[in-house]
């Protein structure tokens, strides 16, 4: 019996089984490899099940990864689903994957389950998410179930969806985990039956990556798209500025793994000696921190990294389809003097051009005192619910 026993405390660190799917960036699928290594490092033992396009480092080592036939959003409003291809998704693709995300996880036999933004959002892949919710609901024992949760939510549109969601989250989740600092933001701004499920909600703080190694390689102006998917506006319009402001700088475009090829190449062609084109730097946010502006959109990830490098910013938030939420973000850190925003409507050569002269005339770096320890905290929040 003794011998029975240690071997059970060999097997005793806790199994998170995390399921994450992006769509059109790769913001999500960021975060939670953050969330995820962080678990790892807390001696978790973590399943990782994407859905996305597959993205090179991502979810990132110190975890198991299982990979589902991969869907994208139809479109930069998110109607409609496509697989890798383009094609629309059918019926036989989604039982599929359905029946493999089930596979892993009755395999993985995890402790705890976090899902990635559902039913808050994604409701696209519910046909995989509500079956793995009634699968969890009749195991025995039954797992935790936490839905992992950024800080500003976008606004619906649609009547009755916010009840629908109060329904799921009290029906399925034990918790839901808000990845945010309530001095910043609360769950309550941009949702407004908060109060509803305030008994399951935990604020995490930001997770934001550790601090950057000092960069090996300097550029003045860092200019980033994210994923790429929706970025080459931006992209073109900070090309243009850089052969247009009058300053003797050097500038990094980073597309973006998404940038269609034929505009990273035409980008790359079109780009001046003192302007380096990239599509990933793995040590972006130490690149940040050697850099005097970062012009960028702003997705939570990069907002999380250029707060971890106290660096000036200039952000172009994301609004295509109807999308608010990077909105929000981009106009509460301007108001905290943390970043200066320029607006897609109002985005051309011109107006960039003298919005990243405006910025660059800015003298100290702005301080702050936000929570950016989010990913650690997640993981000592969900040791203490086990």
């Amino acid at each position: 019996m003794a011998d029975f026993l240690m071997t059970e405390g060999r097997r005793a660190a806790p199994r998170a089984f995390f399921y994450v799917q992006h769509l059109l960036g790769i913001g999500h699928l960021a975060r939670a490899s953050r969330i995820a290594r962080a678990l790892a490092e807390d001696g978790f033992d973590v399943t990782v099940v994407t859905g996305g396009t597959p993205v090179a480092s991502f979810p990132g080592p110190l975890v198991h990864h299982v990979a589902l036939p991969p869907i994208t959003a139809g479109d930069a409003g998110f109607s409609g689903l496509a697989d890798i291809d383009g094609n629309p998704v059918d019926d036989p693709f989604k039982d599929n994957r359905r029946d493999r995300l089930l596979t892993a996880f009755r395999q993985s036999q995890p402790d705890i389950v976090i899902i990635e933004a559902f039913p808050f959002g994604r409701r696209q892949v519910r046909f995989e998410l509500l079956p793995l919710l009634d699968a969890i609901a009749t195991t025995d024992p039954k797992p935790l179930v936490v839905t992992s949760l950024r800080d500003i939510l976008q606004e619906r549109s649609k009547p009755g969806r916010d009840e629908e969601t109060v329904a799921t989250v009290k029906r399925y989740f034990d918790r839901v985990l808000v990845h945010g600092d309530p001095t910043f933001a609360r769950l309550e701004d941009t949702f407004p039956l908060a109060a509803d499920i305030m008994d399951k909600v935990v604020y995490t703080g930001l997770v934001a990556a550790p601090a950057p190694a000092q960069p090996t390689e300097r550029f003045d102006v860092l200019v980033s798209a994210g994923g790429g998917a929706v970025g080459n506006a931006l992209i073109r319009a900070a090309l243009d500025a850089a052969k247009a402001v009058d300053k003797p700088l050097s500038w990094a475009l980073i597309t973006g793994p998404n940038l269609p090829q034929s505009d990273f190449d035409a980008i790359s062609a079109d780009a001046p000696a003192h302007v380096s084109v990239y599509r990933f730097r793995p040590d972006f946010a130490s690149l940040l921190a050697g850099a005097k502006l970062s012009v960028s959109q702003a997705g939570y990830n990069t907002v999380c990294d250029i707060l971890r490098a106290g660096c000036h910013a200039l952000l172009i938030p994301f609004t295509a389809g109807g999308e608010t939420e990077q909105t929000v973000r981009a106009e509460r850190l301007e108001k905290l003097g943390l970043a200066h925003v320029l607006t897609e409507d109002d985005l051309s050569v011109e107006s960039m051009t003298q919005a990243i002269e405006t910025a660059l005339a800015a003298t100290d770096r702005p301080p702050h005192a936000l929570d950016l320890d989010g990913a650690h905290r997640t993981a000592e929040i969900l040791r203490g619910l086990l």
